[in-house]
């Protein structure tokens, strides 16, 4: 492993060593080079919970790790046999969702959803962020689920997983066929997206939001350009995704600002200027989720902040344990996407007075169910003779 930063050894103190040294040996023996993984988030890629064995590079004396390639994106076809995932949650205001791929190229350090990769024989690390999956037959499959008879209409979540609007939506265009299937089905829709790739698709979305069947909700985690750039390093620079809200709302289009997630002592302190920011640019909605650390994201973003933000490493934790019954994270419902305690009901309070000055909704604004048309209602109606 490189050597610690000054900084970094300056946070290796009495008092906090087991957690700092355990934060340190997950990332022991994996750290890949800088130059290997310009433009990712995570320095490290361990094997996934469920392998048996994990592969570390390591320099053998021959100066071999320098001949090794960096990590390029690539994209591989999956040929899922439905499209639609639905969930019982008792804490996520929708009950299906899509997903038009899988891992994603943003590379956010927080995102939840890395520890999805691990189901497919990869890492939550570096593999997450390159090595992703796209769903071309979403479109195909999407349109057959809503001409199933019996079908029952309820908005359908884009982006709650991975981020549709990811830079590989640009050539595979997947998203845009979705929506294409949607609107001729006058399907509701609620997209959620921190790139401004979805003002490509302004037609369509400004038409179904004219007949009630479309909202978005813009995520904005930070307005510090370096921040930004470090914790979600593909992602839409924040000025650019604030400008796809006063796009978005000037079509017509009901748009939500969103904190997601808000990190202690990393970005708490700008929820007021978020907001602010969010309802200048035109936005009617506002919401947050707190930091979650679930499986592998734990590590990963251990070892991120110990790299990038030493000094802050020991009271960015102490205050996410603090709202984590003392764990990295607690995924019971109701507690998973704000947390408890007095630290995650001061950021709460702030965030309740902020949009009530603001004059920002926190309720979602209801999308029309009853214009439904099945997209194969000609085949529907033979099938009854």
């Amino acid at each position: 492993m490189n050597e610690l930063s000054l900084a970094s050894q300056a946070a290796f103190q009495p008092g906090n060593t087991a957690d700092i040294a355990d934060a340190l040996m997950s990332a022991s023996g994996m750290r890949i080079e800088i130059d290997r993984r310009r433009g990712r988030a995570a320095g490290i890629n361990p094997a996934g919970r469920f392998e048996t064995q994990e592969r570390v590079a390591f320099d053998d004396g021959w100066q071999t790790l320098e001949d090794m390639p960096p990590f390029k994106t690539e994209v591989q076809v999956e040929k899922p046999r439905t499209v639609i995932t639905r969930n019982d949650s008792p804490d996520i205001p929708f009950d299906r969702s899509i997903n038009p791929y899988r891992g994603c190229e943003h590379g956010c350090i927080y995102c939840f959803a890395r520890p999805t990769h691990s189901y497919m024989g990869l890492s939550a690390g570096l593999d997450f962020e390159a090595k992703l999956f796209a769903k071309p037959d979403a479109p195909r499959l999407l349109e057959r689920e809503l001409s199933k008879p019996g079908y029952k209409v309820k908005p359908i979540a884009i982006g709650t997983n991975t981020d549709p609007y990811q830079p590989i939506e640009r050539e595979w265009r997947i998203m845009r066929q979705i929506l294409e299937v949607l609107d001729k089905a006058n399907h509701p829709v609620v997209i959620v997206t921190k790139s401004s790739l979805i003002l490509r698709d302004l037609d369509i979305l400004a038409s179904m939001a004219k007949r009630g069947l479309a909202k978005v909700g813009i995520s904005v985690t930070t307005l510090d350009r370096k921040l930004a750039r470090t914790m979600e390093p593909r992602a839409s620079t924040p000025a650019k995704r604030l400008e796809a809200i006063k796009a978005l709302s000037e079509a017509g289009i009901p748009v939500a600002v969103m904190m997601a997630p808000v990190i202690p002592a990393l970005n708490d302190h700008e929820i007021e200027r978020i907001l602010d920011s969010g309802k200048a640019a035109g936005a009617s909605e506002a919401s947050y989720v707190l930091l979650r650390l679930p499986l592998e994201v734990s590590p990963l973003f251990r070892d991120w902040l110990l790299q990038n933000y030493p000094d802050r490493y020991r009271h960015v934790m102490s205050l996410v344990r603090s709202m984590r019954d003392g764990k990295d994270y607690d995924a019971e419902f109701g507690k998973r996407m704000k947390g408890a305690g007095p630290y995650a009901w001061q950021i709460s309070r702030r965030f309740e007075m902020a949009t009530k000055r603001l004059g920002l909704m926190r309720r979602s604004l209801q999308l029309r169910e009853d214009m439904f048309v099945s997209p194969n209602s000609d085949g529907v109606q033979l099938s009854l003779l």
